[in-house]
């Protein structure tokens, strides 16, 4: 099973896979009575479908994902309701002194309220020190609490959104390109788009003629490694 690194504790791993491209075109022929009917026709179906947003074809083939992230990408993660999730449980399970660090922090964008941007902060080498020794002893005393006999359920409250968290999604490539779409575009939030942009990889490698139509016909983002154009 190949791995992915995100971040710096982070992976992505595809667990199952079921469908393809062929998939798609059977799906969407079998309202004709029909099936493959070759390469370039096939091919050719699957460009129709995107470009023209005949889209229930693509719920067939369906990805199966592990993901390791900060809690607080998670949360943004679970906004995309047409897919199922089943996450690890800080109320049996004691977490692993495991927690986001950023490398450089950002700013907030002066030009998009919802936006942040790599400037220069004064005192970032500090700061980031700081956070990190903030998030040691934050874990000290949750294992303190667990020691003490607190309730995993209960001493949990503490831990940080950086916290990391595990969880598997199960999603089919029409649900997966709409995160793509919103979550690779230069506006989603940075941590969330390193993975977004891995997902895309994964998705280009298992499904090519619908990952080369979607990126032509259906992503409306901006992000030079999924569309080649200027940001």
């Amino acid at each position: 099973m190949k791995e992915y690194k995100v971040l710096d504790k982070g992976f992505v791993r595809l667990i199952d896979f079921l469908g393809g491209d062929n998939a798609v075109v059977q799906a969407a022929r079998v309202s004709h009575g029909e099936g493959l009917k070759g390469e370039e026709k096939d091919k050719k179906l699957i460009r129709y479908l995107l470009k023209n947003q005949h889209l229930t074809p693509f719920e067939h083939s369906v990805f199966k994902f592990h993901i390791k992230c900060p809690i607080f990408v998670a949360r943004q993660w679970f906004r995309h309701r047409w897919a199922s999730y089943n996450e690890i449980s800080g109320r049996y399970t004691e977490y692993p002194d495991e927690y986001y660090v950023p490398e450089k922090l950002r700013g907030q964008s002066e030009k998009d309220k919802q936006s942040s941007e790599f400037i220069e902060i004064e005192g970032e080498k500090e700061i980031l020190k700081e956070i990190k020794e903030l998030q040691e002893r934050v874990f000290e005393f949750y294992k303190k609490l667990l020691e003490k006999g607190v309730a995993k359920e209960l001493a949990r409250i503490i831990l940080p959104l950086s916290t990391y968290t595990e969880f598997y999604w199960t999603v089919n490539a029409r649900s997966l390109m709409n995160f793509i779409n919103l979550r690779a575009d230069i506006h989603a939030q940075w941590e969330i788009r390193q993975y977004a942009e891995i997902i895309a990889e994964i998705f280009k490698e298992k499904m090519p003629w619908t990952y080369e139509a979607f990126v032509e016909f259906c992503f409306t983002g901006k992000n030079p490694k999924i569309k080649k154009e200027e940001i």
